[in-house]
């Protein structure tokens, strides 16, 4: 006879947690949303806006990524 659904499921949990682990519920926007694509639009307007402001910014960056190189070479 087959194990109900619900044994098993606690059964691999239960494996699981003595393994050290332990559940996370995460909330994630629904991209199928209406309005979802226009958002994303504005949001990505207001940051490319503030960065065309910032005239240290690009600097910053460029000093940024010669430093990751610089510890990638290492």
């Amino acid at each position: 006879m087959a194990i109900p659904v619900n044994k098993r499921v606690e059964k691999r949990r239960e494996a699981l947690r003595l393994a050290g682990l332990r559940p996370v519920q995460i909330w994630v926007p629904d991209t199928r949303q209406e309005g979802f694509v226009a958002e994303c639009r504005r949001q990505a307007s207001l940051v490319a806006a503030a960065d065309a402001i910032d005239a240290d910014l690009d600097a910053f960056l460029q000093a940024a990524l010669g430093q990751l190189d610089r510890d990638g070479e290492a």
